[in-house]
């Protein structure tokens, strides 16, 4: 869609994008492209879409053969693509991308993957949500702001790193594919963005990945601090030293110096 047609559409509307939703527009067509060209779907795949908008590329997706369940909070967005895409292979959910229950929609061993253009407000929550399902998405390509990508993908040491980088790396393989300018967007946003995937590597237990955030909020609260003895606050430093030392930890150690497999270990050593 160019920015003349989505101008025209959004006074149909009578609406302005929300700042407060993250509503920026992805215009790019050839980007578009791209992004569903990295994607790959097949015919049949399940794919994931959050924040569809207007629906450039979840057009794009459904033209691969894709099924496509697209979440949208805008009650006046949602039937714009009611009206627009009478497709079978669509399955529109009006709800708070946040709020869905994912285990629902795709039920048993129904495997799906993500691609979304993710709108900017909701991104460190929903993908927090999709590392937490049991049965999560195989792969995700998300659209996000720079910094939120560069927080993904951190490495220990770095000022970036925190409890949401241990957890998306120690099961996927994280990489910031594109860096992506503001002018692609209507309307612009105020910083650059980037495409990022998450590539699942394993499966862990439900149980294992829930102490493990729990683990990592935690540890991170107070990120310039000894982690033994922000830790020691909730489990009682008895049972943090013994765990210490079971993951070979310092005690004094700060938890941007711990690696995803060492917060791995030291929640093990905690169960």
């Amino acid at each position: 869609m160019k920015k003349k047609e989505l101008l025209a559409e959004l006074e149909k509307l009578g609406m302005r994008p929300g700042r407060g939703l993250g509503q920026n527009f992805l215009l790019d067509g050839n980007l578009l492209d791209w992004i569903v060209r990295h994607a790959s779907p097949v015919p049949g795949e399940e794919i994931l879409e959050v924040g569809p908008g207007f629906g450039a590329l979840t057009g794009k997706l459904l033209e691969t053969g894709a099924r496509v369940t697209a979440v949208e909070f805008d009650r006046r967005l949602a039937d714009y693509l009611r009206e627009k895409y009478k497709n079978p292979q669509l399955r529109l959910i009006e709800a708070d991308a946040c709020k869905v229950d994912y285990a629902s929609l795709f039920p048993g061993d129904v495997s799906f993957r993500a691609v979304a253009n993710l709108p900017y407000a909701i991104s460190s929550v929903f993908i927090a949500r999709m590392l937490e399902l049991p049965r999560g998405p195989g792969s995700m390509l998300f659209m996000l702001q720079r910094e939120m990508a560069e927080r993904l993908a951190a490495l220990p040491g770095s000022k970036e790193y925190g409890s949401l980088s241990v957890r998306a790396s120690l099961d996927h393989e994280v990489r910031i594919e594109k860096i992506v300018p503001p002018t692609v967007f209507y309307p612009e946003p105020e910083v650059e963005s980037a495409l990022v995937s998450l590539t699942r590597v394993r499966t862990r237990p439900p149980e294992e990945v829930r102490r493990l955030a729990g683990l990592t909020k935690l540890a991170f609260s107070q990120r310039r601090k000894q982690m033994g003895k922000v830790l020691s606050s909730s489990y009682g430093r008895e049972k943090i030293e013994k765990a210490f030392a079971a993951a070979g930890l310092a005690w004094e150690i700060r938890p941007d110096r711990v690696t995803p497999k060492e917060f791995a270990a030291l929640a093990g050593a905690l169960a």
